[in-house]
């Protein structure tokens, strides 16, 4: 049960309404991952970006699992491959929320370093891939359905090179029913410019800025277990810049998904699908390259969600310390920066924010928005004293009129822990109906915090199985009618700062117990359901 002062629940409960409170079960769950930076002491770039995280029911027993990313030491091969742990290991969830490692999950799998992830099940055999974007060639793993994974990147050909990873993304970009990859690419780090800039650049090492940026990468499925690489052709390398945080969505409703990208200092980027494997970069046309000053901020992670229940999804970029993070209000396609009238950055702006989740923790119906916080330097307290490596994260509740305020003093000890937190992934892992979080935090412990708010409201999860779709239903739409508030969500593969979560749709229902679902499948479908029980998983089939 969640401890806090009575007295703190009581005041809050009259000033907030609704409590999302959080309970920090780390200790019991038996996740016991601690993240590894590299400790090279170089302060390299890759490791001070530290990594994402993935979750995803791997073994279809309906409980969902998580895969943490790891880094290593750093350039030596030899000492990388001297380990015997596992590289990113896989923590499978056994009873509502009690995990063990599954150690033969990813067999002969030397440690890279690895920053982004993506889950999907790309071959359509009715269990979920992984695809990791490393410091270095990335990887994908099948799923054998039988608890293991194999590698297949050089079959597939979808090591991309030797790039700097960042977020992944997978997407029916073509319509064929089978999902396609984009790849997002950080900078052209070299070791030797690193160690020439060092003295010119100190007390902070050399960034984003001090090297080449990198092209994304864009690769087609062709439904063999095979891919394509359109980098090229489709428009999606000719421009570059530092990426960070991808996420795929159909953003202008124009029936094709689209795909917004973070970018640490530079514009970000959206790239807008025209159909036949074609891409226009066009973020500065829809108002998401800059902030409402039109300064290009040190953008980390994004997340995506309906806040104004108008059909059209919002944007949350998280952005480094003194910005604010920027909430794109999404108007048919064209985006206006409202941050600062939302206040949905009220007390994050100090820090550096990465990952990002807008989750309706107390299913009222409303995304609530948790926003991972914590510098990349060990010692900027030295030179700052606004912020630190490690600090708390914070929760910002919707008050249901596009306007945040922070909850985080009255969420419990569990927001309290001060850390240097990157990826994060929102699930209902303990099976009660409310959504939880589990963190990855830079160079140390991971957290799981399990969503203990005491509420009467409803709510319902959604699992969708395409046909003709691709199974997973990347890209389909729903749209929730319960009472008076119309709910949107699509299923999506990639989001945050690199890493994946939510493939399990679901929605807070209020006082509601029934509620009307319409699913817009990718291939225009659309499938009605009327009379939907509230507290239940339902999987729902294309027909």
């Amino acid at each position: 049960m969640c401890t806090r002062l009575a007295l703190l629940v009581a005041f809050s409960s009259n000033c907030f309404g609704q409590v999302i409170r959080f309970e920090d079960v780390s200790a019991a769950s038996g996740i016991d991952f601690v993240h590894n930076d590299g400790n090279s002491g170089k302060r390299y770039l890759f490791e001070l970006m530290s990594a994402g995280v993935a979750s995803f029911d791997y073994d279809s027993d309906g409980l969902v699992d998580i895969v943490f990313l790891n880094g290593c030491k750093m350039p030596s091969p030899d000492e990388v491959g001297s380990s015997v742990e596992p590289a990113n290991p896989l923590y499978r969830n056994v009873e509502n929320g009690t995990f063990e490692i599954a150690s033969k999950a990813f067999p002969n799998c030397a440690p890279n370093y690895s920053l982004g992830v993506a889950v999907a099940d790309y071959n359509n055999d009715g269990f979920s891939d992984v695809y990791v974007s490393n410091f270095g060639a990335n990887q994908l793993w099948i799923n054998n359905g039988d608890g293991t994974f194999h590698d297949t990147t050089h079959f597939a050909g979808v090591a991309d090179g030797q790039e700097f990873g960042a977020g992944v993304v997978f997407s029916d970009i073509d319509g064929d029913g089978d999902l396609d990859l984009f790849v997002g690419n950080y900078v052209d780090f070299d070791f030797q410019l690193h160690e020439e800039l060092m003295p010119r650049t100190a007390p902070f090492p050399p960034g984003p800025k001090d090297f080449s940026p990198a092209h994304d990468s864009m690769f087609i499925n062709r439904g063999d277990g095979t891919f394509v690489d359109i980098s090229a052709s489709s428009g999606i390398a000719e421009t570059a810049g530092p990426s960070m945080g991808a996420v795929a969505g159909d953003f202008d409703q124009d029936g094709d998904p689209d795909i917004f990208v973070a970018c640490d200092g530079e514009a970000n980027r959206l790239y807008q699908n025209e159909g036949a494997g074609n891409f226009t970069e066009v973020a500065l046309s829809s108002g998401v390259a800059f902030d409402i000053l039109g300064v290009a901020n040190g953008s980390m992670g994004v997340d995506v969600a309906d806040l104004d229940h108008d059909g059209f999804e919002e944007l949350l970029v998280t952005d480094y310390t003194t910005q604010f993070p920027m909430l794109f209000q999404n108007f048919g396609g064209i985006f206006e920066d409202i941050t600062r009238r939302s206040r949905v950055g009220t007390e994050v702006r100090p820090h550096v924010n990465w990952a990002a989740g807008l989750i309706d923790f107390d299913c009222d119906q409303d995304r609530d928005a948790f926003i991972c916080n914590g510098h990349l330097l060990k010692d900027v307290a030295k030179h700052s004293s606004q912020t630190d490596f490690a600090v708390r994260n914070s929760l910002m509740e919707n008050l249901g009129n596009m306007r945040f305020r922070s909850a985080t003093d009255f969420a419990g000890a569990a927001m309290d822990t001060a850390a240097s937190s990157r990826g994060a992934v929102f699930e209902d892992f303990s099976l009660d109906g409310k959504i939880d979080v589990a963190i990855l935090n830079c160079n140390s412990s991971a957290q799981l915090l399990f969503n203990c708010t005491s509420t009467e409201n409803e709510w319902l999860k959604l699992n969708l199985r395409g046909r003709r779709a691709n199974r997973d239903a990347v890209g389909a739409r729903v749209k929730v009618s319960a009472g008076e508030k119309v709910q949107y969500a699509e299923v999506r593969s990639g989001r945050s700062y690199q890493s994946h979560f939510g493939s399990q749709l679901h929605f807070g229902l209020g006082k509601e117990k029934k509620a009307t679902l319409e699913v817009l499948w990718p291939d225009g479908e659309v499938q009605v359901l009327q009379n939907v029980s509230s507290g239940q998983t339902l999987t729902v089939v294309q027909p």
